[in-house]
């Protein structure tokens, strides 16, 4: 499932960006598969040592050799990944099916970022989206604040949501 920058084009307003984000829905007992999918696909694994840094961050960072992009392999096993993955939207790219997590899952997970490109990204796809779940957003904010660094994510929302307004 694709996250981050380009959801943010599908949804939002365009704005540079020279990476992906994809969510595998794997555990990181999966990691020498995504290590072999890499390698077959040329795409260079950036970090010296790789295992320990997908176990430290659950992020495999790489770079396609060819266009030189970053692909950030995302390992992911929560209840919210999971039911995130379950929501993605089908988009044709090129004749072929890419997954885009929906408008609300970019909007959540740019809000448990909290870096202000994200605030502004969810701002854009607050203007651009009028037919959000604001429910199933506040849901999953809800249960977010009640990790310590996270416990003004709901409020956050809401402020943005008023500035979108």
């Amino acid at each position: 499932m694709i996250i981050g920058g380009q959801a943010v084009l599908l949804y939002g307003s365009p704005r540079f960006t020279r990476d992906i984000d994809i969510t595998l829905g794997l555990n990181i007992d999966k990691f020498q598969t995504i290590k072999t999918l890499c390698s077959a696909l040329q795409i260079k694994i950036t970090p010296e040592n790789p295992e320990i840094f997908v176990k430290d961050t659950m992020v495999l960072p790489a770079e396609d050799t060819d266009s030189k992009i970053r692909v950030d392999f995302i390992f992911s096993f929560t209840p919210y990944e999971k039911n995130a993955i379950s929501r993605a939207k089908e988009v044709m790219i090129g004749g072929y099916p890419v997954k885009f997590a929906s408008p609300e899952d970019v909007i959540v997970l740019k809000m448990f970022a909290g870096r202000a490109i994200d605030k502004e990204d969810v701002k854009n796809i607050l203007l651009k989206q009028t037919k959000l779940d604001l429910k199933y957003i506040k849901k999953w904010l809800t249960v977010f604040q009640q990790i310590p660094e996270h416990k003004n994510i709901l409020n956050n929302f809401e402020a943005i949501r008023k500035q979108a307004k």
